[in-house]
């Protein structure tokens, strides 16, 4: 033969698969036409194409060991004899051109999320929830293995377990050698004789299951739960992910929330806002039924507190989620005009005017954006 395919590539004969690859990637990235247009070195880019073509192909090897000519009258016979693509994707990029080899069976399974919708009060308190989840879990009958008989799964005799065939397609360069996934084992490189008939050789099934959750104090919409190890148990009895729970919180019927700030509006007459007044406020706490917890609490209103003004009550809000205290109860008070009054209402209204001198209210009026100057002189004034 007129080529030594292993002086081509500088190794021994005994060189293992490994250290041809290795030589292989170092001589192609010096001497590829698109790196080294040198005329001498796309030649010797084609011999050592060649070269590796034989040494990376055990039976090729053995044959060319033997004395034979594995590639008959293609040996040199131009750029693309051959020579396999993945290869020389392999040579500049490694082993990122593409997964290569068999993938296992076994792999984690995939996260979950699922949404729960809970009332404001146990989102401020904390609760413990139940719920029926629809996952991914472990065959009880295969226990994961995906044969009906516990057998281990056998080497693909299509890909001979690389769990990858090789195509060839003919070009002006040559002979193109790209690798694809095995269709008989998908890429497993090994095939189930006997499938499980419960879960057809993936070894996981979907079932139904109850969880106890436990909601913490000061949740609100868009809080996600982390419960790990309970998502989707992974193909061929593979580990399970995590299941994530996110929370969703129910308008309440007097109470908004803005981060851990309560908020809500109290009506009184306008007699009982001129006087002044104390009313019973419910409390968040009454909702969540915590033991001990006060229904309600005493709310006092100002004499002459007027319509919109707003009385905070420190600590009364939603408990932080991290971190201990409390947010703020803010209260504000709406004064209602009664719109109808009978003769001894309208009698005493008009009374109590003649008293104060108000028969005739002329108004006072204020500009409601004041610029720059008008500020400065009511600052002087």
């Amino acid at each position: 033969m007129s080529q030594d395919y292993y002086g081509t590539l500088g190794v021994s004969r005994d060189a293992t698969a490994e250290e041809i690859k290795k030589a292989y990637r170092k001589l192609a990235r010096s001497l590829h036409p698109d790196v080294n247009p040198d005329p001498e070195a796309q030649e010797r880019f084609k011999s050592v194409t060649v070269a590796y073509e034989v040494l990376s192909d055990p039976e090729k090897r053995a044959f060319y060991d033997r004395g034979g000519d594995p590639l008959g009258n293609n040996a040199g016979g131009g750029f693309g004899a051959g020579f396999s693509f993945s290869d020389i994707m392999d040579a500049f990029f490694g082993q990122q051109g593409g997964q290569r080899g068999p993938r296992g069976r076994t792999r984690r399974g995939s996260d979950a999320l699922i949404r729960i919708a809970v009332p404001l009060a146990e989102a401020a308190f904390g609760t413990t929830r139940e719920l029926k989840v629809d996952t991914a879990v472990m065959c009880e009958t295969c226990h994961g293995n995906g044969s009906a008989d516990g057998a281990d799964p056998v080497t693909c005799q299509t890909c001979r377990g690389y769990g990858e065939v090789q195509h060839v397609q003919r070009s002006f360069l040559g002979d193109i050698r790209t690798a694809r996934p095995c269709p008989t084992c998908h890429g497993y490189g090994s095939v189930i004789v006997n499938p499980c008939e419960e879960c057809s050789g993936d070894g996981r099934v979907r079932a139904r299951r109850t969880l106890t959750i436990k909601v913490p104090a000061g949740v609100d919409t868009g809080t996600r739960i982390q419960l790990a190890g309970e998502g989707e148990v992974g193909p061929g009895g593979g580990p399970a992910a995590d299941l994530y729970v996110e929370i969703e919180v129910e308008p309440h019927q007097l109470f908004t929330r803005s981060d851990d700030d309560l908020y809500c509006d109290v009506r009184v007459p306008m007699t009982a806002a001129a006087l002044g007044t104390q009313i019973d406020l419910p409390t968040l706490e009454a909702d969540a039924d915590i033991e001990g917890a006060e229904p309600t609490i005493g709310f006092d209103i100002a004499a002459g507190t007027q319509s919109g003004e707003t009385v905070t009550l420190r600590g009364r809000g939603v408990p932080h989620l991290r971190g201990a205290g409390r947010g703020d109860l803010k209260v504000r008070v709406v004064v209602e005009t009664p719109t109808k009054l009978d003769d001894a209402q309208r009698e005493l209204l008009t009374q109590l005017a003649v008293e104060r001198g108000e028969e005739r209210v002329e108004g006072e009026f204020a500009a409601s954006h004041r610029g720059v100057f008008g500020r400065i002189r009511d600052a002087f004034r």
